[in-house]
């Protein structure tokens, strides 16, 4: 594949741009994206209950159908992402030999945390270990809870579903978007990458379904983050202020996080993300020190040099999906897990390319694989070791048992010194996570929905914005009193299509390379 056979212009490839009401809008990506998310948000809110069973069914299907296909594809992918590392294609420069990067490492890795798993961190950071270890999440392998074996698989298990397969799949689809784009000369968008594959055929039909998915994919993974991000901060509202943490407070949250997720959209790339981004990762960097320091400082030490040594062996057990006894928990968490990154990958994929320009494939590979897997292994342990030392020591309110998810961070803090800073912190690391989300992901999905246009005007991306925000109240809205369950079925349900798209997505990287300049 030559540079001449792929270069493409954009807009007159791709199909229509309708220009109306001050937007560049994208026929028919854009009308058939927004109708379905709107149809989808109303029918929701009028009728809950059929929402929420038919998710549920819809996950349930997935699950009994596609649970090998979701546990093999991020094997394959991590595979084929630590073989371009270290082989000589690793050499490659997106953009071209004379390309320089656009951001600092530090913005960069900045970005990638904020965007891909900041929410989480903060949600599960303290809850994931403490509910492996004492069996209120369950415990991999049906391990006895409170054991060593089980203290040990808490910590493991956790870096597992965040650590290098979650961000194998960012990476290759990253990966591939930016190479297609900077190198190859095609628009920014999901079908770009499929030119090896179908040729011309991606500006047509074959392209707007393979754009649609992902549209519909970026959406649902993002409601779900950002439900579970307003219900922690919602129940830290709660705990601190005792107000009462109604599904009424977390939609109004939700609300007020859209506005200042608009106002950052309105701010642009380096006012709006880039600034939240730097932000928030000195604040995340000082909550983690504070922890470290007050918390049991030689024993998180300890369990982070135990973690990284069990962390391959321990990886390659949970892996295997065949045969566990543990079906339930494989189910619950390691194949939601990986419909959840999955879901997520066109999303954070395509913010990662936009940001990326100017690495070399192995510089890429090492940031987006590396720094992620270290900060997570830093803060797992911190948070995770913490807050189980205060269960076993019976410190608080965890000397019973976790209770509530969406508390355990906050009811840790409150057994450290100046508990009422650090929860507010906090609390407003989580808004700010939420909203770097919500801004990056109308970025995206507006880049989907008008042809792969990186300069299309902002009130489209306050448009998605918008749309978001709607998507996320409804899901919380429908599931009723399992809310954050009707989140996570519509996540599984929307990954399952895009899931052959990521596996698609390796293969024309690899026909993409073969004839690229190396530096």
């Amino acid at each position: 594949m030559t540079d001449k056979t792929v270069k493409h212009q954009p807009v007159k490839t791709q199909g229509k741009i309708v220009k109306r009401m001050g937007m560049e809008m994208h026929n028919p990506v854009f009308f058939l994206s927004a109708a379905f998310v709107f149809i989808f948000s109303i029918l929701t809110l009028l009728f809950p209950e059929a929402a929420n069973k038919s998710l549920h069914g819809a996950k349930l299907w997935s699950l009994q159908k596609f649970d090998w296909f979701y546990a093999i594809t991020p094997i394959a992918i991590l595979c084929l992402c630590l073989g371009l590392a270290i082989s000589p294609l690793g050499k490659i420069r997106l953009g071209g030999k004379s390309a320089k990067p656009d951001y600092s490492v530090w913005s960069w890795i900045a970005m990638l945390f904020a965007a891909g798993v900041g929410i989480g961190f903060m949600f599960y950071g303290a809850a994931e270990p403490l509910g492996y270890y004492t069996d209120w999440f369950g415990t991999p392998f049906n391990t006895p809870a409170e054991t060593t074996q089980a203290r040990r698989l808490a910590f493991t298990t956790t870096l597992f579903h965040w650590g290098l397969f979650a961000w194998s799949i960012y990476a290759i689809v990253g990966l591939s978007l930016a190479f297609f784009t900077y190198n190859k000369g095609l628009p920014l968008t999901i079908r770009s990458a499929f030119y090896p594959i179908f040729g011309d055929k991606i500006w047509g039909w074959t392209g707007h379904i393979i754009d649609l998915f992902a549209v519909v994919s970026t959406i649902f993974g993002l409601a779900c983050t950002i439900g579970i991000g307003a219900t922690q901060a919602t129940g830290g509202l709660s705990y601190i202020f005792g107000v009462d943490a109604s599904k009424n407070l977390q939609i109004l949250l939700i609300f007020v996080i859209t506005l200042f997720a608009i106002i950052s959209v309105i701010r642009g790339m380096n006012g709006g993300i880039k600034l939240l981004s730097n932000v928030n990762m000195v604040g995340a960097t000082l909550l983690l020190l504070f922890v470290i320091a007050a918390g049991p400082t030689f024993a998180i030490f300890k369990s982070m040099g135990q973690t990284l040594v069990h962390s391959i062996p321990d990886s390659i057990r949970l892996a295997n999906w065949v045969g566990r006894p543990d079906q339930q928990f494989l189910y619950d968490w390691t194949i939601f897990y990986w419909a959840w990154w999955i879901a997520w990958s066109p999303f954070v994929g395509m913010f990662i390319a936009r940001i990326s320009r100017g690495r070399t494939i192995r510089q890429f590979m090492m940031g987006v694989l590396a720094a992620p897997l270290a900060i997570g292994l830093i803060w797992f342990t911190a948070f995770g070791e913490t807050v189980i030392s205060q269960y076993e020591s019976e410190i608080g309110d965890l000397a019973g048992g976790m209770e509530d998810s969406s508390l355990v961070l906050f009811q840790m803090l409150n057994n450290l010194p100046m508990s009422g800073i650090t929860s507010g912190i906090a609390i407003i690391l989580l808004i700010i996570f939420i909203v770097t989300s919500a801004d990056s992901g109308a970025l995206v999905v507006d880049s989907l929905t008008s042809a792969g246009q990186t300069t299309s005007p902002k009130r489209q991306r306050v448009f998605w914005a918008a749309m978001l925000g709607l998507t996320a109240i409804a899901l919380l809205y429908g599931g009723g009193d399992e809310a954050l369950k009707a989140l996570q079925a519509g996540t599984i349900t929307a990954a399952l299509p895009f899931t052959i798209i990521v596996l698609l997505y390796g293969i024309c990287l690899i026909i993409g390379l073969r004839d690229e300049p190396r530096d």
